[in-house]
Formats: C-alpha cells, structure tokens, sequence
C-alpha cells in the first residue's frame, strides 16, 4: 500500500464560533477531516469517493476562534472499494490571551491535540481511476 497523506491547516473564524467564549462546535474538526479524507481518495484512486462512517471519534481539547487548527489523515487499510483512515486535529497557534490585546497570539512549540478519529470510506470499483501501485498523483 502506498503511503497515502493529506495535511490542511487553517483559522477558526468567529463564524466557526458556536458557543460561549468562542468555542467552536466539534463537527467543525469533522468537516476538515471529511475535506482530508477527500483529498485522500483522489490522490489514491482519482475519485471523491463517499465517507461511509467514523468508527471512533476522540475530542480532546476545546478550540476557540483565532486558533490555528491543522488536521491530517493517512490511509492505514485498503480493501477492494473501502479506504480505512485514522485522522488526527492539532492546534498550532492559539490567543495569547493578552489582557486589552485581543489580536495577541502564539505560536505552540508542542502542538495540542483536540480531535483523533477513524472512519471508513468507499470508492465504488467504476470509480476506480488510479491502478494500485500507480504513482499518477
């Protein structure tokens, strides 16, 4: 099996912000890791393919708005149309939490991890662009 990975990193928007002291909802770390998983079925079989299910999903820490989240994938297990991938969020940069400087932020030496996860996705066979062992990606 190749060694299929997909990284994406992006700012938690107020509008991300769901609940009180700008926590941001947990689906949002799903949403990236259902944009990871995207990326990861094109690059292994030339598809978007479909997300069938998380089998275990982990929250870890609370993210606000302003923080910095990368989210990251592999591809651990392929079958003949299914695609078993372990998914794991970190926070990179966070507020400082300056009192009367509210753009104030750091930069993390040691990433924290809010959110782990694996799930399954499906490309049917049809769908099936790239052969195994191909590196067209």
């Amino acid at each position: 099996m190749e060694n299929h990975t997909s990284l994406i990193r992006l700012r938690m928007s107020a509008h991300d912000a769901h609940y009180a002291g700008n926590l941001v909802d947990g689906a949002r770390m799903l949403h990236l890791f259902g944009d990871v998983a995207t990326e990861l079925l094109i690059r292994s079989d030339g598809d978007e393919g479909l997300f069938v299910a998380y089998d275990k999903v982990e929250f870890l820490a609370p993210v606000h708005a302003g923080d910095y989240i990368e989210a990251s994938g592999r591809i651990v297990r392929v079958g003949k149309t299914s695609r078993t991938m372990m998914f794991e969020a970190r926070k990179v940069i966070m507020s400082a939490g300056v009192v009367g400087q509210p753009s104030a932020a750091n930069v993390l030496d040691v990433p924290i991890v809010v959110c782990k996860a694996s799930g399954t996705c499906v490309v049917p066979t049809h769908c099936q662009r790239l052969k195994r062992g191909s590196s067209e990606f």
